[in-house]
């Protein structure tokens, strides 16, 4: 952490403290808002992830979008990379590939905003275990 010498620099740590507690007391709620997982493995970072994770954080506040953005491990799609898992309340979490910032923006814009499915959705080919049960 650098040294504060100034009064913008203090300015700029209260902003980025501020961020970082907003985040925090958005996710002890995640049931209610949009939660968006970024896939941050070495593949998907090699792929471009960060970026998209990047961009899909500063579009959500700028468009105020109430969201909670997270990295998470490899989801096992490398081949789709980078992948974006996004979770509506109240729905099933669908998972989206190969999202650069153009997909990022069609999916921001068509799904969380307008509820429309996009294109690059990559279909569950999988049961939990809870659903043998039923």
């Amino acid at each position: 952490m650098s040294k504060v010498k100034t009064l913008d620099d203090l300015r700029k740590l209260r902003d980025e403290l501020k961020s970082k507690t907003t985040l925090r007391d958005r996710s002890e709620n995640p049931e209610g808002i949009v939660q968006v997982k970024v896939a941050m493995a070495t593949c998907c970072i090699a792929s471009g992830s960060r970026e998209t994770m990047n961009y899909l954080a500063d579009e959500l506040e700028k468009r105020n979008i109430e969201a909670v953005v997270t990295q998470t491990g490899c989801m096992g799609y490398c081949y789709a990379e980078p992948t974006v898992e996004v979770k509506m309340p109240g729905k099933e979490p669908i998972v989206f590939g190969y999202v650069n910032e153009k997909k990022a923006d069609e999916i921001i814009e068509k799904y969380i905003r307008g509820g429309e499915l996009v294109e690059g959705i990559i279909p569950m080919n999988y049961q939990s275990i809870d659903e043998d049960k039923k």
